[in-house]
């Protein structure tokens, strides 16, 4: 049973779009997916809610910062959306069940320097007697293709040992649908087939 931890201590990054697309996409591919929130925001769980009856379903996972407790039996997919400033005994127990973790970043300075040390601290946990078993990658958000902004976001990315998965273009969709419960993978493709286009590295790496 894979578990997909989306995370960054950086608020407003994307963590919740990113959580909930992939769960979207594992869903609409037949699997039992749990969708977990951790975050206070609660951006998830009222996506699920707001998710219409006729489309593939995904199920909460009732989990706090402090208790994790096991998924029923018969599910195949985990995603979990974690809060801003996840640290400490948060970041043990996410770590613990990981075996692929996310982190959105958005290509601004302030997202990258609020960043930085967290990526360091994960990349380090690969290391030592007690590495994690999970795997690590970066995923550009709301990127603006051919901005100062956008290279420095690749240039800094290059100075770490963890893999870039793909720049997510600044678009409305991902607003559009997430209002109505929506992933990418439950429009037409037509509809969204420059979004899908940049989601296919990201979807290869999960699977891998």
């Amino acid at each position: 049973m894979p578990v997909i931890v989306v995370a960054n201590p950086k608020g407003g990054v994307g963590k919740s779009t990113l959580s909930s697309n992939i769960a979207g996409y594992f869903a609409r591919q037949g699997h039992a997916v749990m969708l977990g929130d951790v975050d206070r925001q609660q951006s998830s769980r009222l996506w699920l809610k707001l998710r219409p009856d006729n489309l593939p379903q995904i199920q909460s996972w009732d989990i706090t910062d402090d208790h994790i407790a096991r998924p029923p039996k018969g599910t195949t997919h985990i995603v979990l959306d974690t809060p801003a400033g996840l640290h400490g005994p948060g970041l043990e127990a996410v770590m613990k069940l990981a075996d692929k973790v996310v982190v959105p970043l958005q290509a601004s300075v302030f997202d990258i320097y609020a960043t930085q040390d967290f990526l360091a601290e994960l990349a380090g946990r690969k290391k030592g007697d007690k590495a994690s078993k999970a795997q690590l990658a970066v995923v550009g958000n709301r990127i603006k293709d051919h901005t100062k902004a956008t290279e420095h976001l690749k240039e800094f990315l290059q100075t770490l040992d963890i893999p870039l998965l793909g720049l997510l273009r600044d678009t409305q969709n991902y607003a559009h649908l997430a209002a109505h419960g929506l992933s990418l993978w439950d429009v037409a493709a037509t509809k969204v087939d420059k979004d899908l286009d940049q989601w296919a590295p990201i979807l290869k790496w999960l699977q891998d």
